[in-house]
């Protein structure tokens, strides 16, 4: 990787976690300059405006998001694990994954009147999500674990929504306890779909 490359994602990687905590709006470029104790000269070198690196930024917290998924549901042996450790995954919203929670609230709730570059990107990362929960339960009903009769669609739209629901609703109130009803009842949910 070349220097200016390398200088680049080093930005990247600094402002990633301040735009998710913060937001697109509330982030300044002192913020980033502050947090990678580069000069203003040197951000816009690398970065033609705060938008620009809030795109870049965005981009790298899906990534990074997306990789330790696949990474912990890559373990599952069965559809079923496939889908108890996706809700796993985003069950501790008090203690998400990501620094400052899911990206995909956060930058939604954000962008979605506001920014459209940012409300595609998102939409593309709520798609994906769905779509890997639809390929996990086709997997088990092809392979026997799942009745038939189940709609892999409609349910990846339920479960997201309601993971993604649950981490407002968790992150409003400052505890955990609501996530806990909503995990519950998505493995139960799951459980009945079991053959």
């Amino acid at each position: 990787m070349a220097k200016g490359e390398e200088t680049r994602q080093f930005i990247i990687e600094k402002a990633a976690p301040i735009f998710n905590t913060k937001g697109i709006a509330a982030t300044a470029m002192s913020d980033i300059m502050e947090a990678t104790k580069l000069s203003k000269g040197s951000m816009y070198v690398h970065f033609e405006n705060k938008e620009v690196l809030a795109w870049a930024a965005v981009d790298h917290n899906m990534k990074v998001l997306g990789d330790r998924l696949l990474s912990e549901i890559s373990k599952a042996k069965t559809a079923k694990e496939e889908l108890f450790t996706y809700i796993s995954f985003f069950s501790n919203a008090i203690n998400p994954p990501l620094t400052g929670g899911c990206p995909l609230l956060n930058f939604g709730t954000e962008a979605d009147d506001t920014n459209p570059i940012v409300k595609e990107k998102i939409n593309k990362g709520c798609n994906a999500n769905q779509q890997l929960l639809a390929s996990s339960i086709n997997k088990g009903i092809a392979n026997g674990e799942f009745k038939p009769d189940w709609n892999a669609d409609d349910f990846a739209t339920v479960m997201f929504a309601m993971m993604e629901g649950g981490h407002l609703i968790s992150r409003m109130s400052g505890n955990n306890e609501k996530m806990k009803v909503i995990t519950k009842t998505l493995k139960s949910m799951i459980e009945e779909k079991c053959l």
